[in-house]
């Protein structure tokens, strides 16, 4: 099939195609449609630009590595959305665990004190992007299990259904921390904006 009969293709017939013909440009094509929205999307939830492009190069490598374990049943979005937020949330949870230093007293009783590392290496920021780094911040503030569906809905723009399924709760939880996570952004930003 050309290139061009395949980038008319929708995503489920792209990697249906990859799956029964090992048609390496249907992977890519699939690969130039989610590069930048999974990018933003880890981006958000990170807020590491290199962390983020090494979580989507490797949902990338799941994709092509694993792509006979996807079913037709489900959007072909969904479940890479899945893959890149189980990759994002793992990394998140071994960047929280190497950035809290344990320090042991040598007391008696042996208390051990966390001591987050607060280490923020902004890139360069122009006047443009100051309101972009300050919700930037403010969302890397919001409570991990509101964050991403934030993410997924407000700035993906995924359907509630379609972040149901990606997170594995019901619509109802998803709407909840939806409203829960936008309220606490929207805390977080006025108090950025009334410093």
């Amino acid at each position: 099939m050309s290139d061009r009969l395949l980038n008319e293709l929708s995503d489920e017939e792209l990697i249906i195609e990859f799956q029964k013909n090992n048609t390496v440009p249907a992977f890519e094509i699939l690969v130039n449609r989610y590069k930048n929205p999974l990018t933003n999307y880890v981006f958000r939830f990170l807020g590491d630009y290199e962390a983020c492009m090494d979580v989507v190069q490797e949902t990338m490598i799941k994709v092509y590595k694993n792509k006979d374990a996807y079913k037709s049943i489900a959007r072909f979005s969904t479940w890479i959305y899945t893959i890149a937020g189980n990759l994002a949330r793992t990394e998140y949870q071994r960047r929280k665990r190497k950035n809290t230093l344990s320090i042991n007293n040598f007391t008696e009783d042996e208390d051990v004190f966390e001591i987050p590392d607060e280490n923020y290496r902004p890139d360069d920021i122009t006047d443009s992007g100051i309101k972009d780094e300050l919700i930037q911040q403010a969302l890397l503030k919001v409570s991990d299990a509101y964050r991403e569906m934030v993410i997924l809905r407000d700035i993906q723009d995924l359907s509630y259904e379609e972040i149901a399924e990606i997170s594995g709760v019901n619509v109802g939880t998803v709407k909840s921390r939806i409203n829960r996570g936008r309220a606490q952004l929207q805390n977080l930003l006025k108090s950025i904006y009334n410093e």
